[in-house]
């Protein structure tokens, strides 16, 4: 945890780089081994193409882990952001604007994890997201199961795999979604609360997310992301559907 707290310190410039500026903006290249030539040589590759052959040999689960989670991330975002749009419809304004601001953030974990993806030399699929929108109420109460099943396994278990293969840059994408997705479940489960008691109105009506790790306040941010240390005036800010 504290290589991890380390890494998290030094290396969400690099994301919120990579953000601001494309995949263009690229992460540092493997350094070539007699043994990654070898293997290059091996299964018919050379040169870039053969060292990307190598690195993800060696780094099999992390990569699929960053797979599923783009994936993933991206669904989310789709449909989130269909979700916010039913919540307009059914007159519950300031649940579309927790709805948005979720489908912001989620869109900005799938980029991370696609940014990493792409400097490995992986070939980022593309999605086709396959979602129900039904009434606001089900709709909070999918979104409360999936940010709970991506906080409390999903993450953890991507996380122990990027450790254990040593994946630092991949640790800082999974960590800032497994914290940020856990904020999410809780400001899910004070809306469904909201909703039940015919309370809406009492939510927030401005919602603030980190450019850099998703992280999504509802009310005044810090001077500093409480993730990532990013300066709160780059924070998007969500108050209009």
């Amino acid at each position: 945890m504290i290589s991890l707290s380390a890494a998290l310190i030094t290396g969400w410039v690099v994301l919120s780089s990579c953000n601001n500026s494309g995949l263009s903006s690229k992460l540092q290249e493997p350094i070539t081994t007699q043994t990654d030539n070898a293997r290059a040589a091996e299964s018919g590759t050379s040169g870039q193409e053969g060292m990307g052959a190598a690195s993800v040999s060696a780094k099999e689960k992390t990569t699929a882990d960053l797979l599923a989670a783009f994936k993933g991330e991206t669904a989310a975002s789709a449909k989130y952001s269909a979700y916010s749009q039913k919540a307009e419809q059914e007159g519950y304004h300031e649940i579309a604007l927790l709805f948005k601001a979720a489908s912001a953030a989620e869109k900005i974990h799938a980029n991370n994890h696609k940014t990493i993806l792409a400097e490995t030399g992986i070939k980022i699929p593309e999605v086709k997201p396959e979602f129900t929108v039904k009434s606001t109420k089900e709709n909070l109460q999918d979104a409360i199961r999936g940010e709970n099943y991506e906080a409390t396994t999903m993450y953890p278990e991507f996380l122990k795999d990027a450790e254990a293969e040593g994946v630092q840059m991949a640790q800082i994408s999974l960590t800032y979604a497994f914290m940020t997705e856990k904020k999410h479940q809780a400001l899910y489960e004070k809306a469904l609360t909201a909703l039940g008691s015919n309370t809406v109105k009492s939510l927030s009506s401005v919602y603030y997310v980190c450019p850099t790790c998703g992280n999504t306040y509802d009310a005044a941010p810090p001077q500093r992301c409480g993730i990532c240390m990013t300066a709160s005036e780059k924070f998007i800010k969500i108050n209009s559907i």
